[in-house]
């Protein structure tokens, strides 16, 4: 796929380079369905570069809006949207579309996956750490601050260190030094003035890649929910009658049964209901795993 490269971001020129590209990426057509279908077939089954080319090319501005997504970190947008791009470049050279769903939904997760992979690297996560808890922290620690208000620089109050260690499943010291760690970074201000700029004043919030949610987002993220439901359909084959309806009433209902509820329909005791809806929930589990491993859904580990 070495000639299916996408736009490249200069190297050198800072902000203005970056601006150029932001510029440059939007000339770019979304792709009708029919057109990304038969551009993927293409090359696919006969490796038409110019065809991998096009389906790369029209989706660089989801790149550019997922990597903007990361710019609290640290690290030159410019590299997390290069990142970003190989990422897509894999999600293209392993879509397959008679899967039925956009090369968006599919792209997103390599994307995704490249830019944090890249951030990992770059803030030497290894030194404190690599369980998952800690990774999740790592990705949601900004995230959690601001739906609490904890704004003020330093470190945070007992309290909020509290609450987003429980609900990130990680220690408060954890928390803490994460916390620490990230405020070194600093973040970017999007009404910081861009020098160089070639047609005048500006900020960096002028040269967002949309001020709206992008088409191949919205698609993207219609095509994931329709994905998901579809995957839960399959999965839920796998259980007989009575563990599907005593999950579905018990998980997937808007009021969930009680277990006294389920126990007197089934004439068994609420312990044996607790049972069935455990043992239906990790067989669930083990079906979506199977199946999202058969359509690969997701980039591998």
């Amino acid at each position: 796929m070495a000639q299916a490269k996408a736009l490249s971001i200069p190297a050198t020129g800072g902000e203005a380079g970056l601006n150029r590209y932001l510029s440059e990426i939007k000339k770019f057509p979304i792709l009708a369905p029919e057109e990304e279908y038969m551009l993927a077939k293409r090359w696919r089954e006969h490796e038409d570069t110019d065809a991998a080319a096009k389906l790369v090319n029209s989706h660089l501005r989801l790149v550019a809006k997922i990597a903007m997504g990361y710019r609290g970190y640290g690290l030159p947008v410019s590299e997390l949207i290069s990142e970003g791009n190989i990422g897509l470049m894999q999600g293209v050279k392993k879509f397959e579309p008679d899967r039925g769903f956009r090369l968006a939904t599919y792209a997103m997760w390599w994307i995704r996956a490249s830019i944090q992979e890249f951030i990992l690297r770059s803030w030497s996560l290894v030194k404190i750490g690599t369980t998952a808890a800690q990774k999740k922290l790592f990705f949601n620690l900004r995230r959690m601050k601001n739906q609490i208000d904890a704004f003020e620089e330093g470190d945070l109050k007992p309290e909020d260190v509290l609450k987003i260690a429980t609900d990130l499943g990680v220690t408060e010291d954890e928390v803490v030094s994460m916390n620490r760690r990230m405020s070194m970074g600093g973040d970017t201000s999007l009404n910081a003035p861009l020098k160089g700029n070639e047609d005048g004043e500006g900020q960096w919030q002028d040269f967002l890649v949309d001020n709206g949610p992008l088409q191949d987002e919205l698609i993207a993220e219609d095509e994931e929910k329709h994905v998901r439901h579809e995957l839960l359909g399959r999965a839920m084959e796998s259980l007989n009658d009575r563990e599907r309806h005593i999950l579905a009433e018990r998980r997937l209902a808007d009021d969930p049964k009680t277990l006294e509820e389920l126990s007197q329909v089934y004439g068994v005791s609420r312990e044996r209901i607790r049972q069935i809806e455990v043992r239906a929930f990790e067989k669930l589990q083990g079906s979506l795993l199977r199946i999202a491993g058969e359509q690969r859904l997701l980039p591998a580990a």
